[in-house]
């Protein structure tokens, strides 16, 4: 009788074990079942919060776009200097080059060929005409009015108030932003590290950048355009020098107070402005909505499939002995 009470309190006990065990798991299947509706929830509304955010921050905020930068005489060079202009083997500018109150003998690299009336000087590196302010009239006022016009739109867009944005990217790097139309200030130098820089605006925009130091674009690194952006209303305001490292690609109307360096290979699209000098090293310069190309083979273009073709027809020439 006893053994027959024990028996029945293990069973007993076992079978409360069991329900103890499925009744848990019940527990916890019903708790899972809790849970899925809150993650399918958040898996649903996160992302649209995410998205909404970046929609309402956007790139970069919208600003009214500033009156334009009146460029004048200038506006017909697509360099202009009042120093020096040197250039190296593999550079080609396509447009007019100017440059006072320096001489003609301030420009290196050109070759110049002075036309018969001694207004101007062609190059076989420049598609258009190259004028200095000692040849022959009107050449020298109409720079003087040119150099005069470069240096008004310099101290325009230098005094601009009230800009937009202060100091935009990490310590004056601008990789990586996109800028919208607006006036733009930094109290220091600007580079572009790596990557780009991207312009996003339509083609009627203007875009006023004004730098209290140094530009450079670091080597590889580029200006990209969106939307229709215009390079003739990018107007770069630098007091210190800019520098165009080595296959770097710059955009816009470069304003500077003192030199413009652009290295081996780099490109421009717009005008190259400067106070004092402009340096080319194999550099393709070009106007705004002309894309900077160089026509001209350098050297090593030439020499290098010369080598090959002579080298082949020294193998033929070999085999073809051979036979014989």
């Amino acid at each position: 009788m006893q053994e027959s009470m024990k028996l029945a309190l293990v069973e007993e006990n076992g079978i409360a074990g069991k329900r103890t065990v499925v009744g848990s798991r019940l527990g916890k299947r019903a708790d899972h079942a809790r849970y899925w509706p809150a993650i399918l929830i958040s898996m649903i509304v996160v992302p649209m919060m995410v998205v909404l955010g970046f929609n309402a921050i956007g790139p970069a905020a919208a600003y009214a776009s500033p009156p334009t930068v009146d460029l004048g005489a200038a506006d017909n060079y697509v360099i202009l200097a009042a120093s020096a202009i040197t250039a190296t083997a593999g550079t080609y500018v396509t447009g007019d080059l100017g440059i006072s109150p320096a001489a003609a003998s301030d420009m290196t690299g050109f070759g110049l060929v002075l036309d018969g009336l001694g207004t101007f000087s062609t190059s076989s590196i420049v598609s258009g005409s190259i004028y200095a302010s000692d040849y022959a009239s009107p050449t020298p006022s109409n720079l003087i009015t040119a150099v005069s016009n470069m240096m008004a739109a310099y101290n325009d867009s230098a005094n601009r108030i009230t800009p937009d944005e202060i100091n935009s990217g990490a310590a004056g790097d601008i990789e990586g932003l996109t800028i919208v139309p607006g006036l733009y200030n930094w109290t220091t130098g600007v580079q572009v590290s790596t990557g780009s820089v991207t312009f996003s605006g339509t083609a009627s925009d203007i875009w006023i950048l004004q730098i209290n130091g140094g530009l450079t674009l670091a080597s590889g690194t580029a200006v990209a355009l969106i939307g229709g952006a215009d390079p003739a209303h990018i107007f770069w305001q630098v007091s210190g020098q800019v520098t165009l490292e080595t296959t770097s690609v710059m955009k816009g109307i470069i304003l500077c107070k003192t030199a413009i360096v652009m290295n081996n290979g780099a490109t421009l699209e717009g005008r190259a402005l400067a106070q004092t000098a402009v340096t080319m090293d194999a550099n393709a310069v070009a106007p705004p909505g002309t894309t900077p190309v160089n026509p001209i083979p350098e050297f090593s273009q030439i020499l290098i499939p010369l080598v090959g073709m002579v080298f082949v027809v020294a193998i033929v020439s070999k085999v073809r002995n051979q036979k014989k």
